[in-house]
């Protein structure tokens, strides 16, 4: 028995992950439908949008700035409207990469090395290095730098988005992500771009990216993998659905990049696939992430 039979699902939305947004509030829209739900979609091109009357949840699949930062999870508090994923403080803190790391390396969590710049001459990590801005999601303005020449021109476009910018060390090894639903950890996926750097042309453009799912890994480090994404979730305050993402080092240890509060969802992005994996449908997976709708 559903929760709620009249539902909006919030797309689109006012970052630079735009296009990204339509395309998974339109996936979530059929899933949801396909599920039972009473389905309104709703373009949120402004701050100012609003619900239609009987609404009596929402589904957000709103990427990035007013989507995942815990600006429109206070405001649907505020209205008193119940709304899916975490809420307002945690997505705050988990959008935001260096408040990210600051919460997840005092609980012990594994973290790259970091710094975080107001100047490209304050930086004291040796390439090689990634370079992003904080709080922005699908790898914009993300760099990996191999050669000192490149630096600079990588901090410019990081600082574009972002007054600070920060850089980690890079891990070699190999890229890997666990996905939460309902305090369940999915199977492990690793994404294998054909390109060295698995930027927004790799997720979204070139479609040459593979990806293993269940990664193959020994059990006891999937284990480990799955316990340090329930770790990130727990430490983050995030509740219902995400996506922990990794880098492991050639040496087989772990490092966290990020919590997804909002990942991708069409029915090939990574989460849907490790649902799959387990024997989960699209329809399924979404329909089991609005009934965990709250306040």
């Amino acid at each position: 028995m559903r929760k709620f039979q009249n539902i909006a699902v919030l797309k689109g939305g006012i970052s630079s992950e735009r296009e990204v947004s339509l395309r998974s509030g339109a996936a979530v829209a059929r899933g949801l439908r396909e599920g039972g739900y009473d389905v309104v979609e709703i373009d949120v091109d402004n701050k100012d949008f609003l619900l239609p009357d009987g609404i009596e949840a929402v589904f957000i699949a709103l990427h990035g700035q007013f989507g995942e930062d815990g600006e429109i999870q206070q405001r649907l508090t505020e209205y008193g409207v119940l709304f899916t994923g975490s809420g307002a403080e945690s997505s705050r803190v988990s959008f935001d990469k260096v408040l990210t790391r600051a919460r997840l390396a005092e609980n012990g969590v594994p973290v790259p090395r970091g710094q975080v710049l107001r100047s490209a001459a304050d930086r004291e990590i040796n390439v090689p290095l990634v370079v992003k801005p904080p709080r922005e999601g699908s790898s914009m303005g993300c760099h990996l730098v191999f050669a000192e020449a490149d630096f600079k021109a990588a901090f410019a476009d990081a600082a574009s988005y972002s007054d600070d910018v920060l850089v980690e060390e890079y891990i070699p090894g190999r890229e890997l992500t666990v996905g939460v639903v309902d305090g369940q950890t999915l199977p492990v996926v690793e994404i294998k771009p054909n390109a060295e750097w698995y930027d927004y042309e790799a997720k979204y453009v070139t479609g040459d990216t593979a990806y293993v799912c269940p990664a193959e890994l020994d059990e006891n480090l999937a284990a480990e993998l799955r316990e340090i994404a329930l770790q990130t979730f727990d430490c983050l305050g995030a509740e219902s659905f995400g996506r922990v993402d990794f880098r492991l080092s050639p040496e087989n240890k772990p490092y966290v990049l990020e919590l997804n509060a909002i990942p991708g969802f069409t029915e090939t992005s990574l989460l849907p696939k490790a649902a799959r994996a387990a024997g989960i449908s699209f329809s399924e997976l979404c329909c089991r992430i609005m009934e965990l709708a709250h306040l």
